[in-house]
């Protein structure tokens, strides 16, 4: 991943902290004064919440699994998943959606009618960090089963070889939009020190809406009469 493009934790840091009143550090992870460790530990909270209030293009993963002859139990999800992405799954064997996530009653109705015998479809849940599939004793052979989901590599280190979703060096590079991320941790630094965060918070929804809509496709343009 080229990361040019990105700015640094501690830049961001450095630039709110300027915006309102303070003063640049060198390194903000190794600074003593209170303020600047108030913005940098807001700062794992504004990207923590920014990936999960919107599914961005560049933190879309791919899952990929083929089941094996007489697999059984939960599969493992990867290390960076945070959620996966509605309406994306497919068992591409078969070519038909993979049904759920189920809630865990439905799941608890599956399990108590066993109807392994009468659907072509493979059903899933999460729970505890796992990916359970049913049919699951066992799982039917080869079944390709596969998923977008967001990632929770949020911070790249400096030479973009491990990721992270917690900010803990100045070096260490934000790939989400940086004009969002700096908009909203603006408003939050504002709002735990009592200050009015009205004009802030107008700068991030602006922020915000206009990311969204770059980060998205457009909607489907129509020259005929009919709206739908």
């Amino acid at each position: 991943m080229a990361i040019t493009r990105y700015q640094t934790c501690g830049d961001i840091v450095n630039r709110v902290a300027v915006e309102v009143g303070l003063r640049e550090t060198s390194d903000v992870f190794a600074s003593s004064d209170d303020a600047i460790i108030q913005l940098r530990t807001l700062l794992t909270t504004t990207l923590q919440e920014l990936m999960l209030l919107h599914p961005w293009q560049r933190l879309i993963r791919e899952f990929q699994y083929t089941t094996g002859t007489s697999e059984s139990g939960p599969l493992d999800l990867p290390d960076d998943f945070a959620y996966m992405i509605p309406q994306t799954g497919w068992e591409r064997s078969s070519n038909v959606p993979l049904i759920g996530p189920l809630a865990p009653q439905a799941w608890t109705y599956l399990l108590g009618r066993d109807l392994v015998g009468s659907t072509i479809y493979a059903s899933f849940r999460f729970d505890q960090d796992k990916f359970y599939v049913y049919p699951s004793t066992p799982m039917p052979d080869a079944l390709d089963i596969n998923f977008e989901y967001v990632s929770r590599n949020l911070i790249a280190d400096d030479g973009a070889t491990t990721y992270s979703d917690v900010a803990t060096v100045h070096a260490d590079v934000v790939v989400l939009p940086i004009h969002v991320v700096t908009r909203l941790l603006k408003v939050k630094f504002l709002d735990a020190k009592g200050f009015d965060t009205q004009k802030a918070t107008n700068e991030y929804n602006m922020a915000l809406d206009s990311e969204i809509g770059k980060d998205n496709s457009g909607g489907i343009l129509t020259v005929g009469k009919n709206r739908f």
